[in-house]
């Protein structure tokens, strides 16, 4: 994996270790109104406490336990132990196979642990389970970067501004992979 990538997921998992969680997860009625202000906000600023506001929302089983869990499994990939956090994200999924977030932070632990078949399948249950889940999509863009594949990086990360326009990332990711695929002839 690249450091670059590494230090994109790290910095990502220290704000949501230092952000306060509000009661929710995936199925949360506020969710909705957040996508339609996150897609209509032309202000950087204000798009930017959404994607917060949509990440804290995430991030909350609902349950103290496995908000713990959840707490101390970001902080074990922080601290780069990923087989520790990769276990504790599988009891998070055990005990709430339906929480989306569970499942995407093990992805996030089996990808920066170079498990990328693994990471590719708890992406998929993500999105089956929050198909608006732009990290989840984002993540799967990484893999198909790391493994070659620019078209489906590119099918990947544009997906993700369909689902949230000023994720600048994604955005770069696209420039350069239609640059790259353009010198390609492809």
């Amino acid at each position: 994996m690249k450091s670059r990538s590494k230090c994109i997921f790290i910095f990502l998992l220290i704000a949501a270790v230092l952000s306060p969680t509000v009661f929710a997860d995936q199925n949360d009625p506020r969710l909705k109104a957040l996508f339609e202000r996150i897609q209509q906000t032309e202000n950087l600023e204000i798009a930017t406490d959404l994607e917060r506001r949509i990440w804290r929302i995430w991030l909350d089983a609902g349950d103290p336990e496995l908000n713990r869990m959840m707490q101390a499994g970001l902080e074990a990939m922080v601290s780069d132990q990923l087989n520790l956090a990769i276990d504790l994200f599988t009891v998070i999924i055990e005990k709430s196979p339906s929480f989306a977030e569970g499942w995407n932070k093990r992805a996030t632990a089996f990808y920066l642990n170079g498990q990328l078949a693994a990471s590719v399948g708890d992406i998929e249950r993500t999105l089956a389970l929050e198909p608006r889940h732009f990290g989840a999509v984002s993540g799967l863009g990484l893999i198909f970067l790391s493994s070659g594949d620019k078209v489906g990086a590119l099918k990947a990360f544009e997906r993700v501004l369909e689902i949230n326009p000023h994720a600048e990332g994604a955005r770069a990711q696209v420039r350069l992979l239609e640059e790259a695929l353009k010198n390609e002839g492809v």
